[in-house]
């Protein structure tokens, strides 16, 4: 019976961000070049990380690691949200709606424990700096990069677990951009308010948990460098600003959309565009682009891309290939 009602379904009709058609072409074009944006940005930070060796530190592994996932949360929709500004009926499969459900909660679900290993690098950074060169080895690095990714993994499996096998017979129509998984566990043919409270538990353990981790972290970094010199603090303060910043950008969407899924008002449509376009964005401007070290970088990365002559070269050698 199970797999009857099942198979009724075969595709989710998104609703989109507006139903204005005047709107789509204007959505197209922001959209477009935000997530140009989102892009080139991150992409730089992760070739100045990979080409400067004075980078090659911890912090800046776990930076390009963050411009990484950003990019991943960012593509997971955007690309099929700005297609379907094109078309007047937004539909999407329903293997490819729970490949989105997937896919998000792998990758937010990640970022959140990479923004609390973050937060332990810079707690020994600040706190056990005579130790932070032991503490802190390529071993520890790569373990810090790939517990966010089985946390995200094992995250969206439990998520993913809740949804698979619900009877969909019916209703179809997904009111966001996006497979959000609460908005898709309504359109069941059955009771999914057990379910629903289930979701909202799995996604409430790792987020409060998270959170908790961070605020706990820069906490005792405060308290710490009360202790020491004026222009520790002052550091100490301005990063603990950035990333608090950071953290509040991320987790305060994803709060309030799986902390209160039954809401139903639009501005989760709002929210659901802040963590997968403008997170993504702001996150290399707050973490590293006001960064002095990166900054450097990237001038002697586009020094030696971009040095007099060489791109006219390139420009030459190319115009010179399409007319053999």
């Amino acid at each position: 019976m199970n797999e009857t009602n099942h198979s009724r379904v075969t595709e989710f009709v998104l609703l989109g961000l507006s139903g204005s058609q005047e709107l789509q072409p204007f959505l197209f074009l922001i959209f477009s070049l935000l997530y140009l944006a989102i892009l080139l940005g991150n992409f730089l930070i992760i070739l100045t990380v990979t080409s400067d060796s004075r980078l090659h530190t911890p912090m800046y592994f776990l930076l390009a690691n963050l411009s990484l996932i950003d990019i991943c949360v960012a593509s997971f929709a955007t690309p099929k949200m700005i297609a379907d500004f094109l078309v007047e009926r937004k539909t999407i499969s329903f293997e490819a709606c729970l490949a989105q459900i997937f896919f998000v909660h792998l990758f937010a679900g990640g970022e959140m424990v990479l923004l609390v290993s973050m937060a332990y690098d810079r707690y020994v950074a600040i706190c056990k700096p005579l130790h932070y060169t032991t503490i802190m080895n390529w071993r520890v690095c790569i373990t810090l990069v790939l517990i966010p990714w089985c946390v995200g993994f094992i995250h969206t499996t439990s998520q993913l677990a809740f949804t698979v096998n619900l009877p969909f017979c019916g209703p179809n129509q997904v009111d966001s951009f996006f497979c959000d998984l609460p908005l898709v566990t309504k359109l069941a043919c059955t009771d999914t308010y057990v379910i629903s409270l289930l979701i909202v538990a799995d996604s409430g353990l790792l987020s409060l948990s998270s959170f908790l981790l961070l605020v706990v972290s820069y906490t005792v970094i405060l308290i710490t460098v009360r202790s020491h010199s004026s222009a520790s603090t002052a550091k100490a303060r301005s990063t603990l600003t950035a990333h608090i910043t950071v953290v509040i950008l991320f987790f305060g969407p994803c709060i309030f959309i799986y902390v209160w899924p039954f809401s139903g008002y639009s501005v989760d449509k709002v929210l659901a565009v802040f963590y997968t376009i403008f997170t993504p964005i702001l996150n290399p401007v707050i973490y590293t682009l006001r960064n002095k070290e990166m900054k450097a970088a990237m001038s002697k990365l586009k020094s030696r891309y971009l040095k007099s002559g060489q791109v006219s070269a390139v420009i030459r050698n190319v115009l010179f290939l399409e007319t053999k």
